[in-house]
């Protein structure tokens, strides 16, 4: 460099180079310690009906019957069938899918903890109504009527 306007070969963004090869290190390191991250919901199920199409095929032995061997192969090979077209085409549904089922069981959560609070809850007895006689509270056992629950 005996010019002073020459400069030495530099990466045009060395930065951007360096957190890619941080960020490739670290999930390496974590593939090491944790193992392979779950893939997408598709990428999940296909594998499960992987499993369970080799897991039926284990039982074809125990199974009473050709019949019922033939038709638990069908039932499985049909819906492999029928899901495979689906993931190829929109994988993304099953993770929309999931996320909403997450949503779900959420909103199903926080109303039974709701209704549950509201259940358990103590409750102070009344001073003017403790004494009378004429509480019905207190006649035993007598019609049925309608508790709400909301």
């Amino acid at each position: 460099m005996s010019d002073a306007t020459e400069r030495p070969a530099v990466d045009d963004d060395a930065w951007a180079t360096a957190c890619a090869e941080d960020l490739e290190a670290e999930k390496a390191r974590r593939r090491t310690q944790y193992g392979t991250p779950p893939g997408s919901a598709a990428e999940e199920l296909r594998k499960l009906l992987d499993v369970v199409a080799e897991r039926v095929s284990t039982f074809q032995t125990s199974l009473p019957g050709i019949a019922a061997q033939s038709a638990v192969q069908q039932l499985v090979s049909q819906a492999k069938s029928a899901v495979e077209p689906v993931i190829e085409r929109n994988p993304e549904i099953f993770d929309h899918l999931a996320a909403a089922g997450s949503e779900l069981l959420a909103a199903y959560r926080s109303a039974v903890e709701g209704h549950e609070r509201r259940w358990t809850q103590e409750r102070t007895p009344d001073p003017d109504i403790s004494g009378d006689a004429t509480d019905p509270r207190d006649e035993g056992p007598g019609a049925s009527e309608h508790i709400d629950l909301d």
